[in-house]
């Protein structure tokens, strides 16, 4: 009986190696961890025995900041063994919508995305913008970025929400106080090995001039690509890369999360019915509120954690309300 021989697929393979050097940097990342905590713990019992040895009053002061960085060590890395989600481990696609207040909810998104940058960059984290509608007179009507970084989607997805600005608005003569409004929406970048099913015949491909305030965001080139999900009504769009092609596979990474993360919410809402659970979804439903006026506060609506210094907060300051999100999850 003759015998077939079948030729070997080179992406398959490719994408495996891929997968296997991926896990094998989420492995060594681990361990390092650990050794790093090994290591501080090792200099805080040297210190206490120098302490014990001399008397040396000095000493205890840098066993205090010393046991102070072991506490964080040990708090980050419990958290970490909290996100056992499937995708927590992903990058994260975080899209910013500016809503009811105008300008003001436009500088609002540019403000919250300033933030959320410089959280990831104090982590480590790359963060590249996929596509930016800038307003007319200031800030913007809407942004989408990609945070790539070990555990980005199981930390971000607990910024999925509204959240609300209270300020005296810096574009009202008046100085009167205004609420803005800003939606967040977080989804895992999604690897080639999940499927997700998208028809050539049930997309509408367009391309476009890409265009921005003054050539500030974007390459003002024919290159943009925006993709209609004829079925779903999903619409993605990117412009910020310099090729048509590169644009139209960055969109297609982001139409295949956002028809996966439908497809999540559809799961979902059956568990929910047959539950019997009820969950009400308003643009006034707010998970955290950030007011600069008439005192200094942002409050987190689930978890009730609040934090005085709003600067630090905007500044990238949030794991507190990362943190506290993480653990409610976990307590159930």
């Amino acid at each position: 009986m003759e015998q077939k021989t079948v030729a070997p697929n080179f992406w398959d393979d490719q994408q495996k190696a891929q997968k296997i050097l991926q896990e094998l940097d989420r492995l060594k990342d681990k361990i390092e961890k650990f050794q790093r905590l090994e290591k501080k713990l090792e200099d805080v019992d040297t210190l206490i025995e120098l302490a014990e040895e001399t008397g040396d009053l000095e000493i205890y002061e840098d066993i205090r900041q010393e046991v102070a960085a072991l506490k964080k060590m040990l708090e980050k890395a419990r958290l970490e063994t909290l996100l056992k989600g499937k995708y927590d481990g992903n990058n994260a696609i975080v899209s910013l919508h500016a809503g009811a207040g105008g300008t003001e909810a436009q500088d609002w998104v540019q403000m919250l995305l300033r933030m959320y940058s410089r959280w990831a960059e104090d982590r480590g984290y790359k963060v590249s913008t996929l596509d930016i509608l800038p307003g007319e007179e200031a800030g913007i009507k809407s942004v989408t970025i990609l945070v790539e970084g070990p555990n980005a989607y199981g930390y971000l997805k607990s910024e999925k929400g509204v959240h609300r600005l209270v300020r005296i608005s810096p574009f009202d003569a008046a100085n009167r106080r205004h609420t803005s409004f800003a939606s967040v929406d977080v989804m895992p970048e999604i690897n080639d090995d999940i499927e997700v099913e998208i028809r050539p015949e049930d997309l509408r491909i367009d391309t476009y001039r890409a265009s921005g305030a003054g050539g500030q965001y974007v390459n003002k080139t024919e290159s943009a690509v925006r993709i209609t999900h004829i079925p779903t009504g999903i619409v993605v769009s990117c412009q910020t890369e310099r090729s048509q092609q590169s644009n139209r596979n960055t969109a297609m990474k982001l139409l295949k999360a956002k028809l996966f993360e439908l497809r999540q919410e559809e799961q979902q809402k059956e568990i929910d019915k047959l539950r019997g659970v009820q969950r009400e979804i308003a643009w006034g439903s707010q998970i955290r509120s950030y007011v600069f006026h008439p005192y200094s506060l942002v409050k987190d609506h689930r978890t009730n954690v609040e934090i005085g210094n709003v600067q630090a907060v905007m500044d990238g300051e949030i794991d507190e309300f990362i943190n506290a999100y993480l653990k409610q999850n976990q307590a159930g």
